[in-house]
């Protein structure tokens, strides 16, 4: 472990730089420390006073992330936190203007280009994509990856970011690809709190960063706390660069090498910052930076007082080694400037933050006061005594917001409901244009929606001759995967027994001899870092098919899945996009473990990633064919049971789609519509003898995928010839059943098709007990379906058929 020194002496005489040069470098740090902690200290007293929600600042960091922006070049990247306003500031990632506008939340891209106003304060990204949805050119631009507030969350991606170099270096077929890398000679920045190393993804990350041995610096910034609780309590002997000791690097070059360096010594930091980065880049190994002995002088954030927790001898310690004051006396004592010329900086950056303040609440004024004044120009126009007290009211306001102007506008339309009078339509029109608006500054871009959109390719069938061979499923999955590869050099695939068997059931069986351990390859046990990696390498513009090997492992890596890859269209307002491709299987084994159909969590926390819920594998290719078209996210759930039964092998298998989003009818019938997926469809099929010799006929509808479901609404068509709807799935009950009747029942009107209440079948509320018995009494078997058919026939027709029981 490298243990920089804390004592530095200046030597001009040897310096590269004339003393000018050198002098107006340090100055220039000063004066961006000073800037920024008047940013942090004028932040939060604007949250107190009402005109931000919200506060969280990066006090007490500055020189350590002035030390980092000198190493970090165009194509680097950076996976932060939310205490990195420094960083962003000194590498132009963002500007103290758009600060503010974030901290406002300004719903302007142009004004706060990180979100639009959709993230709060200290949560940075780069724009990655044109307005098209086009990649920019990544090497020419320093890259910031979205930033979430996940405990310790970002750093999952830097895994696949850095491996994102490493392939780049190393795969010279990928070499056409140049507005990704530059022959691989990025470096990957991340940084995390000390309290946060105590989180699963920390630890689970760094392993395998060390096994990957990538080009990543991870800085620890260490202020002593996690909130109210120190390191004793977070850390084994209250030291994280002590505990990774074992992660050094050996005489082999196997592990990382670690820096330890003190936050407030200002030469010390940059020299350190330096080795690192020069050591990552050329060797392509990983380092770990613990910066110490850091100071967060107002506390965790403007929702608390740190006072509340710290000794007055700790208080009286962070006043002391406060990094800026460190930095000033450093500078006053080696001569370089005096005490006239701080001041006059000091002066001039508390001026210039407070203009930057000034122009950003301006700027979301003039954005609200539109709204504002078109509101209050049409209410004037309508002369009656509800509009008075709404229109006053607007008229009044000091502190705006657009919900204000709405609450009154939409109060005026309901007490006018009955009401025919001169202005109200003029009103009206103007509310549903804003409408649009509101959606496109609040609500749009969920999914990319660009020109490749995975909605917008065209469907193409499986063709099949006389020439087709019958094979296992799998074997249908393997041909579409082996034509994808040899087709697209970007597209690799990884994850728990994926490379040297080919998975568990043998989906990429083969592959790995033919395409090389870079594009096909093992990893460990580690769900977090398997999608981390996945989004990683797909921000950097690979292809990505990240596996997990049973779908309720998938939960291991939810926080990656929900609040980092899920949300980041939307986060981000359409400027970072990652087309990974999560493979997984699940339903139908029958016992506690690998068995559960966990939908309900997957729908309620994956909006923003496409979920497929194939049927046979011939449909997972057809839909693996399409997403691999496409930029967007997705989640392929395949059949566990499904990959021995026999299909026939497409003639076309690497080319036919099967269209995202889109149900399909798989068979015709008159009296009830049956709505399913994945193995319980077959369930479906295999009641459907039964149930004629009852003299009943079913319509059969695959989902294919919840997200999105039915776009072409076949199940409300259905519904007009059947009148009776049942919904059949082995998710729990209440769960993705009761999604996917509100999809067919209020967002299709299928209501209003309706003559009898619409059932859902689902499996119990328990997961399945072991053995085949286990799997009947838990699960919708055939006799379920058939007798819960039977039983809504018998409810509008008795005499046809009477009760069973």
């Amino acid at each position: 472990m490298s243990n920089t020194q804390t004592i530095h002496t200046v030597d001009l005489n040897n310096s590269k730089l004339s003393f000018d040069d050198f002098r107006q470098l340090i100055l220039s740090d000063y004066s961006l420390a000073v800037k920024s902690r008047v940013v942090s200290l004028l932040g939060r007293k604007e949250v107190l006073t009402g005109k931000a929600k919200f506060g969280i600042f990066g006090d007490g960091k500055e020189l350590a992330q002035i030390a980092v922006s000198k190493v970090f070049q165009d194509g680097d990247w950076r996976s932060g936190y939310y205490r990195d306003q420094t960083f962003a500031f000194a590498t132009g990632i963002t500007s103290i203007y758009h600060f503010f506008s974030q901290l406002y939340a300004n719903p302007d891209l142009e004004a706060e280009p990180s979100s639009g106003g959709r993230q709060m304060n200290c949560h940075f990204s780069t724009q990655l994509l044109d307005e098209h949805g086009n990649w920019l050119d990544q090497t020419k631009q320093k890259n910031s990856a979205s930033d979430i507030s996940t405990t310790g969350g970002q750093m999952a991606r830097i895994l696949g970011l850095g491996l994102a170099s490493k392939m780049y270096r190393e795969n010279r077929n990928l070499d056409y690809l140049k507005y990704f890398s530059d022959n691989g000679n990025e470096v990957i920045f991340c940084s995390i709190g000390n309290a946060s190393t105590s989180e699963g993804v920390f630890w689970e990350t760094i392993n395998a960063v060390g096994v990957k041995q990538i080009p990543v610096v991870v800085s620890i910034w260490d202020d002593g706390y996690g909130i109210s609780v120190p390191n004793e309590i977070q850390t084994t002997k209250g030291d994280i660069s002590e505990v990774l000791r074992g992660f050094q690097r050996d005489e082999k070059g196997a592990g990382f090498e670690i820096f330890k360096v003190k936050g407030w010594d200002y030469p010390a930091l940059c020299e350190t910052y330096e080795k690192a980065a020069k050591f990552a880049r050329e060797n392509h190994q990983p380092c770990i930076v613990h910066v110490i002995e850091m100071t967060q002088p107002q506390g965790h954030s403007s929702s608390g007082s740190h006072e509340r927790y710290k000794s007055d001898e700790r208080l009286a310690w962070e006043v002391e080694f406060d990094c800026n004051l460190k930095m000033r006396n450093w500078i006053l004592e080696a001569g370089i400037a005096s005490e006239e010329d701080l001041q006059l900086i000091e002066n001039e950056a508390k001026d210039f933050v407070r203009k930057e303040q000034k122009r950003a609440w301006t700027d979301l004024y003039k954005t609200i006061q539109v709204d504002l004044q078109e509101a209050i120009d049409l209410l004037t126009t309508i002369k009656h005594d509800a509009v008075e007290i709404p229109l006053k009211t607007l008229q009044s306001l000091t502190e705006l917001s657009l919900k204000d102007v709405y609450v009154n506008v939409r109060r005026v339309l309901r007490d006018l409901r009955a009401v025919s009078i001169a202005g109200k339509q003029e009103l009206i029109e103007w509310y549903k244009e804003k409408q649009e608006l509101n959606y496109q500054r609040y609500n749009d871009l969920l999914f990319s929606n660009t020109q490749n959109s995975p909605l917008l390719i065209e469907e193409q069938a499986p063709a099949y001759s006389e020439n087709s061979i019958t094979v296992d499923g799998r074997e249908v999955l393997n041909a579409c995967f082996k034509y994808n590869f040899e087709k697209d050099e970007r597209i690799v695939a990884f994850g728990e027994d994926v490379g040297r068997i080919g998975d568990v059931n043998q989906g990429f069986a083969g592959l790995q001899e033919i395409f090389g351990e870079q594009r096909i390859f093992d990893t460990g046990i580690r769900e977090t870092a398997i999608i981390g990696k996945g989004l990683g390498l797909a921000l950097r513009g690979l292809r990505p098919i990240a596996e997990i090997q049973y779908l309720d492992y998938l939960i291991y890596a939810l926080p990656v899945l929900s609040d980092d890859l899920a949300s980041l269209s939307y986060r981000t307002k359409g400027r970072q996009k990652a087309p990974v491709i999560i493979r997984t299987r699940g339903h139908r084994l029958e016992g506690i473990w690998h068995s559960g159909s966990p939908m309900t969590t997957l729908l309620g926390s994956l909006r923003g990633i496409h979920i497929c819920v194939p049927r046979n594998m011939t449909q997972a290719a057809g839909m693996y064919n399409t997403l691999l078209k496409s930029d967007e996210p997705a989640l392929v759930v395949e059949c566990l049971n499904g990959y021995r039964l026999k299909e026939k092998m497409p003639d076309n298998v690497g080319e036919f789609t099967v269209p995202i989003g889109k149900a399909e009818l798989l068979k015709e019938g008159s009296d009830v519509t049956v709505v399913s997926y994945g193995s319980t469809l077959r369930v479906v099929q295999e009641a459907t003898m039964e149930l004629e010799k009852l003299g009943i006929s079913i319509e059969i509808i695959d989902a294919q995928c919840l997200q999105p479901f039915d776009r072409d609404q076949i199940s409300k068509q259905s519904l007009s010839k059947t009148n009776k709807l049942l919904v059949v799935d082995e998710d729990f009950p209440g769960g993705a059943s009761s999604y996917l009747l509100q999809q067919i029942v209020e967002v299709q009107k299928g209501y209003y098709e309706l003559d009898g209440q619409p059932r859902t079948l689902t499996a119990k509320a328990h997961r399945p007990p072991y053995g085949s018995d286990g799997d009947y009494f838990t699960k919708p078997s055939v006799d379920d379906v058939v007798e819960i058919v039977y039983e809504m026939m018998n409810e509008s027709n008795t005499k046809d058929f009477p009760s069973l029981f």
